[in-house]
């Protein structure tokens, strides 16, 4: 079989190409930082980064949804300190008109009128709204978990209704209930008095020095601040739970970094160890090749 000059010159050509693509390729690495410029570079490396990068994205979503179901607890765990600090006070101040005996009909009312403005700043503190969402609403669509008159207009938790729970993911498996309603925390109307039911009785009992109502009032207030305590502690838990799953999810952001760097990031120095080697090869390469390839029709006919 006759070895043709052609023949010779075309597998030098394609050997060249070839050792010159290798060190094209290092060089991509070594500029891009990365093993993997398109799916053909590694077709198992690229499946293993495309799952890591899915799940690193889930992961930050993960983690706005932590961040955002914090901010919600901390301000429903605000609010219902706040509203706890009130009730108590309306306490005292019942206490105070069941204590009075021949208190003057002014003393009376002054009771009343301080029981009705905290009543009135209580409302407010129920219908405080976090991302036009009221705190103590549930699932609602509208600004206000209370009317005016202190009836609750939220969804759910009161005359049969269920509950529809507002949940935040914070991880692949588990969800955490970010908000408490109304009917939840302060009783509900249906079933009987609720806080701002009981308070209002309160304001106009005091004015009326009904002594007999005051002590009804009383028991049911007491009812209502063990409520709101168990309600704080329920939103305290789970305001736990938000901080445990925020250093979950930071450490496994941590981890699937180091996944997805292992996977695509280039290891410098053997790259360059590979790329100086490929150099050298390419370069006897051209050498060898000059000196085989004829490449003038004289060299060819000596």
């Amino acid at each position: 079989m006759r070895i043709t000059q052609r023949a010779i010159t075309q597998n030098s050509l394609l050997g060249l190409n070839s050792n010159l693509a290798a060190l094209d390729k290092l060089q991509q690495q070594l500029t891009s930082g990365t093993t993997i410029s398109r799916p053909s570079d590694s077709p198992t490396g690229t499946n293993t980064s495309m799952l890591t990068r899915r799940s690193i994205a889930d992961n930050e979503q993960q983690a706005r949804n932590i961040t955002d179901g914090t901010g919600v607890l901390e301000a429903t765990d605000t609010a219902l300190q706040d509203m706890l600090a009130q009730t108590r006070e309306v306490r005292d101040l019942t206490v105070q008109a069941l204590n009075g005996g021949a208190s003057s009909l002014e003393s009376a009312q002054a009771v009343s009128a301080q029981v009705a403005g905290l009543r009135e700043s209580m409302l407010g503190q129920a219908n405080q709204v976090i991302a036009g969402r009221p705190l103590f609403g549930g699932a609602t669509s509208g600004t206000e978990a209370y009317d005016p008159t202190g009836a609750y207009v939220g969804v759910g938790g009161t005359g049969g209704i269920p509950v529809v729970p507002v949940n935040r993911r914070v991880s692949d498996t588990e969800t955490i209930r970010v908000d408490i309603t109304g009917v939840e925390a302060f009783g509900d109307p249906a079933a009987g008095r609720d806080l701002f039911a009981v308070v209002q009785d309160i304001a106009t009992h005091a004015a009326g020095r009904d002594q007999a109502g005051l002590t009804s009032d009383l028991a049911a207030l007491d009812d209502a601040i063990s409520r709101m305590t168990t309600a704080t502690a329920d939103v305290g838990t789970r305001a736990q739970r938000m901080d445990k799953a925020a250093s979950t999810n930071a450490s496994r952001s941590l981890t699937l970094s180091a996944q997805l760097g292992a996977t695509e990031n280039v290891d410098l120095p053997k790259t360059i160890m590979n790329m100086q080697a490929q150099q050298v090869s390419y370069q006897a390469a051209l050498q060898v090749t000059a000196q085989v390839l004829q490449p003038t029709l004289l060299d060819f006919l000596r």
